[in-house]
């Protein structure tokens, strides 16, 4: 897919760290076959602003909320799959067609499920929790591994 390039006046202003400037944007080169969500703004600075049609959710897990695209790869907790197992996220905070349709959930958005496929278990780094009190000669060192799990995001079915 060949990249639409625009100039964008306002892009150049901003690069620039001036104020002002127009919305508008000049048509530098056009391809038939660019995509007409797709804008890509060339500066002055050097600068370039993507602007894409994409469509994405923010879902919770585990008291955590991540903002998810298809193909995307998150770290969650550890969850009790084998990997390569198939997982469906159906807390669904917010979720978007990509074409300015947001739906926003109260608390979750109804018939909305992220799905995603187990990549990898594992720990992460060591820290080290340490516990002193002073002139009572306690000392404890603890340390501790969180437990997570890779998950690659491979479709998003909106209602």
């Amino acid at each position: 897919m060949a990249i639409a390039k625009t100039k964008c006046a306002k892009a150049s202003s901003v690069a620039a760290g001036l104020s002002g400037g127009s919305w508008e944007a000049t048509p530098l080169e056009l391809a038939p076959e660019d995509s007409p969500t797709l804008l890509t703004c060339l500066t002055a600075g050097g600068w370039l602003c993507y602007g894409f049609a994409v469509m994405y959710a923010i879902i919770e897990t585990d008291g955590k909320q991540f903002r998810v695209s298809e193909g995307d790869t998150i770290r969650c907790d550890a969850i009790d799959r084998e990997i390569g197992a198939e997982i469906a996220f159906e807390r669904v905070v917010l979720a978007s067609a990509g074409k300015g349709k947001v739906s926003v959930g109260a608390p979750h958005v109804t018939g909305a499920k992220v799905t995603g496929t187990v990549i990898r278990q594992a720990k992460d780094k060591k820290i080290l929790v340490f516990k002193y009190k002073p002139k009572k000669r306690v000392r404890k060192l603890v340390g501790h591994r969180q437990r997570f799990a890779e998950v690659k995001i491979t479709k998003i079915d909106l209602p």
